[in-house]
């Protein structure tokens, strides 16, 4: 009996966890430079003396779809979408080096480059960006950042760090939403990355993809939840044929 209960416990808590991989990614289907995260079941064999039959079922993140979002014209000149696949480096709370696609940036009263939370965008020299305060900036398709002052001429400060991942060095979501390298170490710059200034990337989250899969889980939990119906109500007629037999 206790086959039927733990397989269906397992099944249960892997449709719930996968519910949630979709959950959160239909909550960001309009997030600026979101990747939707992918999950999967597998089966997992319990091990053991007469076990071998037994197979549970794990939910599994894949990682994330690399495909790129829509892109969006604002014209704004902090707005920037990275070409192909470039990585903005932004530096993270805990300091490190992190990645994004979310390219609406922001100038700080300070005259300090940041995201849209606050977050200090790097340079290709890994430090933060800082530029004259009341400079109007301006974004160059390699990165390059441009400052000019009212009755000044303008003035190169800095670029843009843009870095690109390969198969040896891929990325993984973090619990804050950034992208960080599988060992932490900071990714080099691309020299060929490019941008376009005045755009957006949006979120590449399918939202009725993201609603069937919901739909499908929810039937898989409901699935699971009567098999262990049917334990419980096997469990009460076998013991009542042994309270007959007794």
């Amino acid at each position: 009996m206790d086959r039927i209960i733990y397989t269906s416990m397992t099944g249960a808590t892997a449709a719930m966890q996968r519910q949630a991989v979709l959950a959160h990614n239909l909550a960001n289907v309009s997030t600026t430079g979101f990747r939707a995260e992918m999950a999967n079941f597998r089966a997992v064999p319990m091990q053991g003396d007469g076990a071998k039959t037994r197979v549970f079922a794990l939910e599994a993140t894949s990682g994330h779809r690399t495909v790129a979002g829509p892109a969006q014209t604002t014209g704004r000149a902090l707005d920037a979408m990275a070409v192909g696949n470039a990585w903005f480096a932004v530096q993270g709370l805990d300091g490190t080096e992190t990645y994004t696609r979310a390219g609406d940036f922001q100038l700080t009263a300070e005259g300090q480059i940041v995201t849209s939370t606050g977050l200090p965008v790097l340079s290709d020299g890994g430090a933060p960006i800082d530029v004259p305060q009341g400079a109007d900036v301006t974004l160059g398709g390699d990165g390059t950042i441009t400052a000019q002052v009212a009755g000044q001429p303008a003035q190169t400060v800095g670029r843009l760090k843009l870095a690109t991942p390969t198969v040896e060095t891929p990325l993984v979501r973090g619990d804050d939403g950034l992208f960080r390298t599988t060992d932490g170490a900071p990714l080099a710059q691309d020299p060929n990355a490019q941008l376009r200034p005045g755009m957006l990337e949006g979120s590449n989250v399918n939202p009725v993809e993201a609603m069937v899969g919901m739909i499908a889980a929810a039937r898989q939990f409901e699935q699971q939840m009567k098999l262990l119906q049917t334990a419980e109500s096997d469990d009460k007629s076998a013991g009542q044929l042994l309270s007959m037999n007794g």
